[in-house]
């Protein structure tokens, strides 16, 4: 038997109501909004009613009477002035438009969800703030909270973005093992993805943990307003430093917190060193140093990766050479080690003559060494020196002959690095996603912060020295020849470059072939100046 078809209201009756119901919700909507003030004067009144009878029963009986009869004076004389019942009647639609009005509600207090999410923090911290002996105990299962948390804020989506902790005395702060703990449990509880600053106070046995916001990617490469000597390896938060920089970023003119870097004869810190991730930033950040060092000094440029990086800087002013072959490095860095040493005898001489040092031993040089250990592992291969053998001479004295060294490399090559290079660099940055343990032993601290696993490029710490870890983000230094990069950055890059160097003009007269001078290259070749002995 055929099935017969069910009705029509039956068979598309579920988008007629689904409509009817987003009809009925307009209209509403629409006599909400047109009968707002009659709804806020009907709410009014009747407080005003609730009010007067408030006050009606509250009046005791003996008084009643003369209270009644004072109100009818009132309205009698009210109703003898002219216009008096008219007035009377807009002076009552105010008050009670005054008194029916919608007033923003104050939070005092976490609400249902927020307690349950501090209750729950609270629980969790107990078996770590708690001991068997304590006579009063702070943390307690089916304890009080509050007793233990201070002020606290919430995000909307309802998570910690602030939390005061008072823990009791006898906890082992300053335990970097028992810190830890804690910092993980909270991270854990209060929501991961986020990177959050721990502040303890070990005299006070409290605890502060908020979330820091992201720093900003929006400054690019730009001429940075600093001293000679200083050098901008980007920024950080605003109360990290005490040092700002004006920039000009994608949203306006602004002053940044910077971490400047200052190199020198009188530098604590004179070379530096950085080790990322692949992507992480570690490249653009020696751009980004080549193009502020360019204005003041001559840059070498080693690149070990040989991905041409560093083409831009190929022929330009101020560059020495861009070496990205075993044979080019290895010669590069042994003038660069020569170099030093006259710089040093030049100077120690001007000095015994009661002379100022001369000015090509004043102008700062640098060194800058992308991926030494690729450049080591052919090295081996080929039975040659490891060109970071070469860094010793710029490492050691490097400081007192205005030669500054910066070395950058990844991870997973990081133990190819000489026990040289780790010990002359104490200027130090980590880039790209790393774990505390990864952070802590470039940077010979850990961070105060909660490292995140997905971070932009050129994000990281920086420590000068002894110093505090700071965030860092690298200002956006692209390489300019790079299409997959946005057209603003890559200019931004390519009006910091400096002229290239003019060809060497030829002259129209014909020239003996025995005279012809060899082409210098691109690298000039500066002949070895010998130590005295």
């Amino acid at each position: 038997m055929s099935r017969r078809p069910l009705p029509r209201i039956l068979s598309n009756g579920g988008a007629q109501l689904a409509r009817g119901r987003e009809i009925a919700r307009s209209a509403a909507d629409s006599a909400t909004d047109v009968l707002h003030p009659l709804i806020t004067v009907s709410r009014g009144l009747r407080k005003l009613a609730a009010t007067a009878r408030a006050k009606w029963a509250a009046t005791p009986k003996e008084r009643r009477g003369p209270t009644l009869f004072l109100v009818a004076a009132c309205v009698l004389v009210v109703a003898l002035v002219p216009y008096g019942p008219l007035l009377a009647l807009v002076a009552l639609m105010g008050a009670a438009a005054w008194k029916g009005r919608e007033k923003p509600v104050v939070k005092t207090g976490p609400d249902e969800a927020e307690a349950a999410r501090l209750k729950g923090l609270y629980e969790a911290l107990v078996p770590y703030f708690s001991v068997p002996e304590d006579p009063d105990p702070l943390f307690v299962h089916g304890g009080d909270w509050a007793r233990a948390f201070g002020d606290h804020a919430f995000d909307d989506s309802g998570r910690l973005t602030r939390l005061r902790i008072s823990y009791p005395p006898y906890f082992t702060d300053g335990e970097a093992a028992s810190r830890a703990r804690i910092e993980q449990l909270l991270h854990a509880k209060s929501g991961r993805g986020r990177e959050y600053l721990f502040d303890w106070d070990e005299e006070g046995n409290r605890l502060v943990m908020h979330v820091l916001s992201a720093l900003p990617t929006t400054i690019a490469a730009q001429r940075f307003v600093t001293a000679p000597g200083e050098t901008v390896l980007g920024f950080t938060d605003a109360d990290a430093v005490q040092r700002t920089v004006p920039v000009v970023s994608a949203d306006g003119s602004e002053d940044a917190p910077a971490v400047v870097w200052r190199t020198g004869p009188r530098s604590t810190e004179p070379h530096l060193l950085a080790v990322g991730q692949p992507g992480s930033g570690t490249t653009s950040l020696l751009r980004s140093l080549a193009l502020q060092a360019l204005p003041h000094g001559d840059v070498l440029i080693v690149d070990g990766a040989g991905a041409g990086e560093y083409a831009c800087l190929v022929g330009r002013d101020g560059v020495l050479g861009v070496e990205s072959e075993l044979s080019g490095a290895l010669e590069s860095l042994e003038w660069a080690s020569h170099e030093t040493e006259r710089r040093l005898i030049s100077a120690n001489r001007a000095r015994q003559a009661g002379h100022p040092a001369p000015a090509d031993t004043r102008r700062p040089l640098w060194i800058l060494l992308d991926r030494p250990g690729v450049l080591g592992h052919l090295a081996a291969t080929e039975g040659r020196p490891d060109p970071q053998e070469l860094l010793q001479v710029p490492l050691r004295h490097g400081r007192a002959a205005q030669v500054t060294v910066v070395v950058a490399e990844q991870f997973d090559t990081a133990d190819a690095l000489h026990e040289g290079v780790r010990a002359h660099t104490r200027a130090r940055v980590v880039l790209g996603p790393a774990s505390p343990e990864q952070i802590a032993s470039v940077l010979g601290a850990a961070p105060h912060t909660t490292p995140t696993p997905q971070v932009p490029p050129g994000r990281g710490y920086a420590r000068l020295g002894t110093g505090p870890v700071l965030r860092l983000q690298v200002p956006a230094t692209p390489d300019p020849y790079d299409d997959a990069v946005g057209d603003t950055d890559r200019q931004a890059v390519l009006d910091l470059l400096p002229e290239r160097r003019a060809a060497a003009t030829v002259a129209l007269e014909k020239v003996p072939e025995a005279a012809a001078e060899p082409n210098p290259g691109p690298f000039p070749r500066h002949t070895p100046v010998p130590a005295e002995g």
